[in-house]
């Protein structure tokens, strides 16, 4: 099976990422300062050009307060 950035998998994973920054009241800037990235890090992710590490994904989990698994299918 090919690594595909662009799977539906990631779709969706980009798509609850963007909605629980949004549902906690949050921006990019202010969620990029909390990971200690920048705003146009978060911009990629949430536009899905940039792949999610693992552990980025428990960083917006713990800041979003949402399990692990609300991000993914």
């Amino acid at each position: 099976m090919p690594r595909v950035i662009y799977s539906k998998e990631h779709h969706y994973t980009v798509a609850q990422i963007k909605k629980a920054r949004e549902e906690a009241g949050l921006g990019q800037v202010i969620v990029a300062k909390m990971l200690g990235r920048t705003q146009s890090y978060i911009s990629k992710i949430e536009s899905g050009q940039r792949r999610i590490d693992v552990i980025v994904l428990q960083e917006f989990a713990r800041i979003y307060k949402k399990p692990v698994e609300y991000f993914l299918r």
